[in-house]
């Protein structure tokens, strides 16, 4: 089996609650060493705010293969401790509204001065310039912002929250880790680090494409429900059983059209794959009523053998066991707690739980130990409460 690609990458995690661990977990299971410094309070507070529904917090769910070192980063001996630690690092990631990483006196600037190939990148809500800089804001406002969330929902309705935080995740997560791999291969080449400015409005808003193509043909977007994904083309959308359970129908292509009005018996049907309109919804009504007329489990052995397109919805208990699934190995358990696996399969590289979400603090004296900080300075950090 070969080295993991990112090992001896050294990471230094400043963030907390999900965006942020969720990427430096990224980088953690691809071998990557990720050193969460958290505060010497109460440290990353979704160890105990992520506990929503039992015992168990999200923070079990994005903390694996990390290691923890408590640092206080208002002491004069805090700065001094983190810069040094620093100077040796890869990467910086950290999630703090603008300008209070400088006023720390661990900024991109200060950093850069002792390790000028250094990645830092930093996480906000809003990016670090712009009038909306300074405010604070969470997952549905920078759908609200961004556009998408007057998206979402059925015609007539409100906007729907979503169980998804789309802006933490797709923006705070996955868009991070894009910037943060180019700037470390930029800097492996040329010595040169990067500074890595992740906005999670800018990161939602820039993948709306079909809100933007209705703009640019129409003037303006659709109102929710109404464009052709969201309720306005009857071969794409979600249609109940008799039980009250749910078939996702996406059959988009004329080919999947066809099979799909066989295999319910509406060949009658056919012709209007891509009726909009008042036409769309009298389509779409025939295709309600169908579907009604067996319960899920009839529809879904039935579809089964039908390859056009039309899947069951299921209950998210129901997905843990699915057979694909479970084929792609996508829960693991670390540390006696179910979880997600890396959603990314590479060649000769088998997932790894290395470690299990560390203790506050765990690992302090390890990381100071092989970053060159003797038994006596160790020392005199804990007696100072700086670590």
């Amino acid at each position: 089996m070969r080295t993991p690609p990112l090992a001896g990458l050294r990471v230094l995690d400043l963030t907390r609650l999900l965006p942020g661990p969720l990427a430096s977990m990224h980088l953690a299971d691809l071998g990557a060493d990720v050193i969460k410094v958290e505060d010497t309070g109460s440290g990353d507070y979704a160890r105990s705010a992520g506990a929503l529904h039992g015992d168990i917090s999200y923070f079990q769910l994005v903390n694996r293969n990390k290691r923890s070192l408590t640092l206080d980063l208002k002491q004069p001996a805090g700065v001094e401790t983190f810069l040094r630690l620093a100077a040796t690092a890869d990467v910086i990631i950290e999630g703090f509204r603008p300008g209070v990483v400088d006023k720390l006196g661990i900024g991109y600037q200060t950093v850069c001065a002792v390790n000028p190939r250094v990645v830092y990148c930093a996480i906000t809500g809003y990016g670090q310039d712009g009038p909306y800089r300074d405010r604070a804001g969470h997952d549905l406002n920078y759908l609200g912002y961004c556009g998408l969330l007057d998206q979402i929902g059925v015609a007539g309705g409100a906007p729907a929250v979503p169980n998804f935080q789309i802006g933490d995740l797709l923006g705070g997560s996955l868009s991070a880790l894009v910037g943060i791999l180019a700037a470390v291969v930029d800097s492996r080449a040329s010595g040169r680090g990067r500074y890595v400015d992740v906005a999670m409005t800018d990161a939602v808003f820039a993948h709306t494409f079909f809100p933007l193509l209705a703009v640019l043909g129409l003037g303006h977007a659709l109102p929710r429900g109404e464009d052709l994904l969201s309720g306005g083309m009857p071969s794409y959308g979600v249609y109940a059983t008799s039980d009250g359970r749910h078939l996702a129908v996406s059959a988009m292509e004329p080919k999947f059209w066809r099979m799909l009005c066989a295999a319910i018996e509406r060949p009658d049907l056919e012709p209007f794959a891509f009726a909009t309109g008042a036409e769309g919804q009298r389509i779409r009504r025939e295709l309600e009523a169908t579907f009604a007329r067996k319960n899920f489990a009839e529809w879904t052995a039935m579809f089964e053998g039908v390859d056009c397109c039309v899947t069951p919805v299921l209950r998210f208990e129901e997905s843990l066991q699915n057979e694909q699934l479970r084929a792609r190995e996508m829960i693991v358990e670390v540390a006696g707690v179910r979880q997600f696996a890396p959603p990314f399969k590479l060649s000769e590289l088998n997932f790894a739980a290395r470690l299990p979400p560390p203790e506050a603090g765990e690992h302090s004296e390890e990381v100071l130990r092989e970053s060159g900080f003797t038994a006596d300075e160790i020392n005199g950090l804990r007696a100072g409460k700086t670590i």
